[in-house]
């Protein structure tokens, strides 16, 4: 099984395929002074695999490694992906 994940900053979006196949994609705003994840989907039949979960993990990763913080998830499920990884918290914005 080969994995792709790809960043589209002009979409701004990163997208994750899977044997070619799209299997989901994450939607974002930079704004200079951080990165909104507001957009998080798995396409129906692809769902049950942890695909988002990896895809936030790429998405984050991303962000961080070049400088795109702090991140504010306004996505029901980042959110919930950085409080299941509670290490990563120093990369939100402050509240």
């Amino acid at each position: 099984m080969a994995t792709e994940f790809t960043h589209e900053p002009d979409a701004h979006r990163y997208t994750m395929r899977v044997d070619g196949d799209v299997v989901g994609f994450l939607e974002y705003q930079d704004h200079g002074a951080g990165t909104v994840m507001h957009h998080t989907v798995t396409i129906p039949k692809h769902r049950g695999h942890g695909y988002a979960a990896e895809l936030v993990e790429y998405a984050v990763d991303d962000v961080e490694s070049h400088g795109g913080g702090p991140i504010t998830p306004t996505c029901w499920y980042v959110a919930e992906w950085f409080a299941r990884h509670p290490e990563r918290a120093a990369l939100l914005a402050a509240r």
